[in-house]
């Protein structure tokens, strides 16, 4: 599980050996997770998987910025420090802040995978727990009350150990820093190059997601620019 000063973080990370031809996985997770996730995945797949900043065992500075445009841009550095020059992108909730790098560089992104996404799209309006995040005071309180047991509501079974084990301060700080980055008004804004990916893809989405409607997996399809198969 390498690690790695990348500016002024650290970076851990998690790779396999691609199985088969083609540019590699890069696996970006999502909110509460880290790259232990996508362990199942790797094991079949290779490529890399990456704490985000913020996130599992990379760098928690108190100064970091968490906000969803930064953590796009760190996507387009850690790509690059790794020297990968063309990707096949899988990204789960927060993870498709690699299409903010991704619409920047789209000939760098074979194939892309999204799942159950946090929407770079018009209509969306956040959760009622993201609503709390978003809110000062509230959010902390909100946070400090997240405790196993609150957690085994909130996540599936299988995830709540592997979430909890790095749920502290740091992480906690991240996700309201994300969260308050984040408007509905700026998630749309973000999308509005969703049709330079041209690359095709797959949109796949749970029918019972809590959090963001299921319709939004259509709307994903529909925005990019490439052949886009949906499933939910």
């Amino acid at each position: 599980m390498p690690t790695a000063q990348l500016g002024d973080q650290l970076v851990h990370w998690r790779e396999a050996d691609p199985a088969g031809a083609g540019a590699p996985v890069l696996y970006l997770h999502g909110v509460p997770n880290a790259a232990a996730m996508w362990e199942p995945f790797l094991a079949r797949t290779g490529g890399v998987a990456v704490d985000l900043p913020g996130f599992g065992e990379s760098g928690k500075r108190g100064d970091l910025d968490s906000s969803f445009e930064a953590l796009g841009r760190f996507v387009g550095d850690f790509a690059d420090h790794l020297g990968l020059a063309a990707v096949r992108l899988c990204m789960h909730d927060w993870g498709v802040v690699g299409l903010l790098w991704a619409m920047t560089v789209p000939e760098r992104v074979e194939r892309l995978a999204l799942l159950d996404g946090v929407p770079f799209l018009p209509g969306y309006r956040w959760h009622v727990l993201a609503r709390q995040w978003r809110r000062r005071l509230l959010g902390e309180l909100a946070m400090g009350a997240t405790i196993r047991p609150v957690a085994r509501r909130l996540l599936p079974e299988a995830l709540v150990d592997q979430v909890m084990e790095r749920f502290d301060v740091g992480t906690q700080r991240a996700i309201l820093r994300l969260y308050r980055s984040a408007p509905e008004p700026a998630l749309a804004r973000a999308g509005q190059r969703l049709g330079d990916l041209a690359c095709p893809a797959l949109v796949a989405w749970g029918e019972r997601d809590p959090y963001i409607d299921p319709a939004f997996a259509a709307a994903y399809a529909a925005a990019l620019g490439g052949p886009a198969e949906v499933v939910v």
